[in-house]
């Protein structure tokens, strides 16, 4: 127990020793010396230090020699300290004011990194996706030739999937809450919203691997909608469900889906043969 004791007594006045160092280096006037120890703080993995006197240091710097090297290193410094909103502004910043800096190219690469490293599961919003995934497009139009040209490229798709899968999401609430009428007091339906979802979705990304999954929403949601049509509109609405299954049948024919496409056709058939 004494060791332990000792051990805590000396790890505490360490702190106390680099606490009142770095208050110290914070109230000099000294810049010069505070740049370097924010440097060394940035090397040392003590980010929230960093940031704390690169924030100061930014406008002093400026016009100097250390000026590019102090705003990226403190987008860097906001960036491995998870503050990611700050650091996609803050490399924006560089960027926009070093357009053809030594640090340009890892600057936009990172303001696209920055803002995918925010994104939120895809249920939630997707305003930050989108704004990665211009970001990304952005960095590639400039740097084609980059040697993070893979990467940005590689995280373009990933965040294209989750917008893809977000609209799938919603498409699939609306087939789920079926003939729940509470939610379409303008009128329609869930399953109309759920085929309009989905085709929309695959009008905006064609190549998508979730194709076959949106088709069979939109196969079942028709038939649905035809099954509890009213009299004037059923009919033409369960031949439109069959032209779908065949439709989905020929794009699709070895789906694990393809016996309720075939069974739904029989149906349809039952109502639409007079």
């Amino acid at each position: 127990m004494k060791k332990y004791i000792i051990s805590f007594t000396i790890l505490m006045a360490l702190l106390t020793s680099c606490a009142s160092e770095f208050n110290r280096v914070y109230k000099t006037t000294d810049n010069d010396y505070k740049y370097e120890f924010a440097k060394e703080c940035f090397a040392r993995g003590k980010f929230n230090q960093a940031i704390t006197l690169l924030q100061e240091l930014v406008t002093i710097q400026k016009g100097t020699d250390n000026a590019q090297e102090c705003l990226y290193m403190l987008a860097m410094a906001e960036y491995c300290d998870r503050d990611y909103e700050s650091a996609s502004e803050t490399f924006k910043k560089y960027y926009q004011t070093y357009p053809k800096g030594i640090f340009a190219e890892q600057a936009a690469f990172y303001i696209g990194q920055s803002l995918y490293q925010n994104t939120p599961e895809p249920r939630l919003d997707q305003s930050s996706t989108v704004s990665a995934i211009s970001a990304f497009q952005d960095f590639l139009d400039f740097f084609p030739e980059s040697q993070l040209k893979e990467k940005a490229t590689a995280r373009m798709f990933e965040l294209t999937d989750k917008l893809v899968l977000k609209e799938y999401l919603s498409a699939k609430l609306y087939y789920n809450l079926g003939d729940y009428f509470g939610n379409c007091l303008t009128g329609g339906s869930n399953y109309e919203a759920c085929i309009v979802t989905s085709e929309n979705a695959l009008k905006t990304y064609p190549f998508t691997s979730m194709r076959e999954k949106f088709a069979v929403l939109i196969m079942k949601s028709k038939y649905e909608l035809a099954r509890q049509s009213v009299e004037d509109k059923r009919l033409d609405r369960f031949r439109d469900a069959e032209d779908e299954c065949y439709g989905f049948i020929n794009e699709y024919p070895e789906s694990e889906e393809r016996k309720t496409a075939e069974k739904y056709i029989k149906k349809c058939k039952e109502i639409t043969k007079d």
